[in-house]
């Protein structure tokens, strides 16, 4: 049985999660549900003794069905907002490693994946200079997406 690094105290909630930044031909790779009204990075949580990049190779393969390469570490990201859907009401703390992947140079994936809670996931390739136009997590990269320099960048966020 595989336990994700993260646990939950009262009313809040930490995970240690790994996020995949693809970008193919000009467009982006985010993800969404049926549930849910936004998108998100491809990746997922770290599981206890799995390196953030065995995590985010394992949840992009699970997620894609392709098996990407990694360029390098992009971004530190802490995110601190209040849970919604399934986490309703909880304080959420989430630690993400972002990994900007080497591009396989094909935008044809298929997603077979599921959330935690079961609903289907679907893949979107968003235009990289329309990405502000969605409402797609992690905000910041709409605005670092055209600038990711070859330095980690730390983040912290507050979407309350």
């Amino acid at each position: 049985m595989e336990f994700d690094c993260g646990f939950v105290k009262e009313n809040k909630w930490f995970r240690y999660r790994a996020g995949a930044i693809i970008i193919e031909d000009g467009y982006v790779l985010f993800v969404g549900n049926e549930r849910d009204n936004y998108l998100y990075s491809v990746g997922g949580a770290v599981h206890i003794g799995e390196s953030a990049e065995d995590a985010i190779k394992r949840e992009v393969f699970e997620e894609t069905g392709a098996h990407y390469e990694i360029d390098r570490i992009a971004f530190i990201h802490e995110n601190f907002f209040k849970g919604s859907e399934s986490l309703d009401g909880f304080d959420c703390h989430e630690i993400s490693i972002y990994f900007l992947m080497k591009p396989n140079g094909t935008r044809n994936l298929s997603c077979n994946s599921v959330t935690q809670t079961g609903e289907r996931e679907k893949l979107h390739w968003i235009p990289v200079d329309k990405l502000g136009e969605y409402k797609a997590f992690p905000t910041f990269l709409k605005d670092k997406i055209n600038s990711i320099g070859t330095e980690i960048e730390h983040i912290i966020t507050r979407e309350q």
